[in-house]
């Protein structure tokens, strides 16, 4: 793959950027996440938003929960685009891991997020 991906980061609240910046912060690679808020805005609004963070690029995008309306608008606008996958239960672990994976397909690196993403879910 020539273009490295995009992360998107689709969250209720303050939650995307949080995310973002902690990531960032974490990893020392800034830049590679976009963070994307239902905050404030319609439907057609948010709709809006995650298509100018994905700008017809290869991308992943991490959406807080498997529903509500923040999933909705990713899929109705996305879900057509062979070159984004939608990850859903995004976690800190799977973004600072992309992050560093960012070369991969679209498609090999949600897998990678999901598997990151539930191994980093345990008891301690």
């Amino acid at each position: 793959m020539s273009e490295e991906l995009r992360g998107v980061v689709v969250c209720h609240g303050p939650m995307a950027g949080a995310l973002v910046q902690a990531a960032e912060q974490i990893s020392g690679v800034d830049a590679a996440l976009i963070p994307v808020s239902n905050m404030g805005c319609d439907r057609d609004t948010l709709e809006q938003r995650v298509l100018e963070a994905v700008d017809q690029h290869p991308a992943v995008v991490f959406v807080d929960m498997a529903s509500g309306s923040c999933l909705v608008a990713v899929l109705k606008r996305l879900r057509a685009d062979q070159s984004v996958r939608v990850v859903t239960g995004v976690n800190l672990a799977m973004l600072v891991d992309f992050v560093f994976h960012r070369s991969l397909s679209s498609e090999e690196a949600a897998c990678r997020a999901v598997a990151i993403g539930q191994a980093s879910i345990r008891l301690p």
